[in-house]
C-alpha cells in the first residue's frame, strides 16, 4: 500500500469491474451500470469499495482530549461508534487534512484521502509531546467500505472479499461520488485547494464546532463566521446535458469572459443528470449562468454568500 499507483483491490476481479482513474485508482469506477448502482445505493443496497483510502488510528487514554485540542470538531466526550468529521487547519485557517472517523472506546479510527495517511500520521506524531497517545498508519491492515448511503465501515483488509460477498451487489466509486456531489458534500483535495477555509465549503457544523476552545486556525474560522462573507463559496452546478463530456477537475468556471472559480468534482447523476461542485468567488450572482470547463451551467446555492452576516454587530 505504500505505492498507491500499484494498488489493485481484489474487488476489481468481480464481473464487469472497470478501474477508476486518479485519485481513486485501484478500486472500481463501476461494475457495468453506474445508473443502476446509484439507484441501489439510494435505497440502502450494495457496497462501495473505498479500500484505496488511508486508515489512521490513535490509541491511549488521552486520545480524544488530544485530538479535540488539535482539530476543529468537538471530540471530548464523543460516544463510541458515532462517526464524525474533523479537520486539521493551518495557523491561517486553511484546511490541511480532513479525517472521517469514530472512537470504539479504546481507539479512534479515521480514514483519509488516498495517499494522505503518512502525512497525517507524521503531523500528529509531531504534536504528541508527553501525552499518552500513539498514532499509527494501519492502511496495510485495514480497509474502508461504504454501504448504501451514509454507512461506513473500517474492516480488516484480508476480509474485504468475504465482506463484499455478504453485502453484494458491489457499486463503483462513480455512483458513490455522484451521490456525494448531489448532496453537496465537499471532498478534500478535489473540491478544496490550498487556500480553502471551512466556511467556504459548508464544513461549519459537519466538521467544525463553533462552541469549543482554541485550536490551530480557529481565529480565522471565528472571524469569518462572525463578520460573514467568506471569500469564496461552494456551489452545485447543473450542467448542460446535451454535451457529451464533463468538465475536468480544476477547469475554470467563467462568467462573462472572467474566471470566477474552478470545478472540483463532476459526475452523472441518475436523476439530476450531469452535475459538479465548484468553488466560486463570493461575489458571483447566485442566478448567473456560467461556463464550467466550456460547459453551460446553472447554480444551486450550497453556501450562502452572506453566510454569517446575520450575526454582525450593527452600529447605531
Amino acid at each position: 500500500m505504500t505505492d498507491l499507483g500499484a494498488y489493485r483491490s481484489p474487488l476489481l476481479e468481480l464481473p464487469g469491474a472497470v478501474q477508476a482513474e486518479a485519485p481513486d485508482t485501484g478500486v472500481a469506477w463501476h461494475y457495468g451500470s453506474w445508473s443502476a448502482e446509484q439507484r441501489r445505493l439510494v435505497v440502502g443496497q450494495g457496497l462501495v469499495d473505498l479500500s484505496h483510502r488511508g486508515v489512521v488510528t490513535v490509541t491511549g487514554p488521552d486520545r480524544l482530549a488530544w485530538l479535540h485540542s488539535l482539530t476543529t470538531q468537538q471530540l471530548e466526550g464523543l460516544l463510541p461508534h458515532v462517526w464524525t468529521t474533523t479537520l486539521v487547519l493551518s495557523p491561517q485557517g486553511h484546511v490541511e487534512h480532513a479525517l472521517r472517523g469514530y472512537d470504539d472506546g479504546e481507539t479512534f479510527w479515521a480514514h483519509v484521502e488516498p495517499g494522505a495517511s503518512a502525512a497525517v500520521v507524521e503531523w500528529l506524531d509531531r504534536m504528541r509531546f508527553m501525552l499518552r497517545v500513539e498514532v499509527a498508519d494501519v492502511t496495510d491492515s485495514y480497509a474502508v467500505v461504504a454501504r448504501g448511503t451514509g454507512v461506513e465501515d473500517i474492516i480488516e483488509r484480508s476480509s474485504l472479499p468475504s465482506y463484499a460477498e455478504s453485502h453484494r451487489p458491489a457499486a463503483g466509486v462513480w455512483a458513490h461520488e455522484a451521490l456525494r456531489i448531489a448532496a453537496g458534500v465537499p471532498r478534500m483535495g478535489l473540491d478544496t485547494d490550498h487556500r480553502t477555509i471551512p466556511n467556504e465549503v459548508g464544513w461549519i457544523g459537519p466538521a467544525v464546532a463553533l462552541d469549543k476552545g482554541c485550536y490551530r486556525g480557529q481565529e480565522t474560522v471565528a472571524r469569518v463566521h462572525t463578520l460573514g462573507r467568506p471569500p469564496r463559496r461552494l456551489a452545485l452546478l447543473h450542467l448542460d446535458g446535451s454535451v457529451d463530456q464533463l468538465p475536468a477537475h480544476g477547469d475554470d468556471v467563467v462568467l462573462d469572459g472572467r474566471t470566477v472559480g474552478f470545478v472540483g468534482s463532476a459526475a452523472r447523476h441518475h436523476e439530476l443528470g450531469p452535475i459538479a461542485l465548484a468553488l466560486l468567488k463570493r461575489t458571483v450572482v447566485v442566478d448567473a449562468d456560467l461556463l464550467a470547463g466550456g460547459v453551460a451551467a446553472s447554480q444551486e446555492v450550497l453556501v450562502d454568500p452572506e453566510v454569517g452576516l446575520h450575526v454582525r454587530a450593527r452600529l447605531r
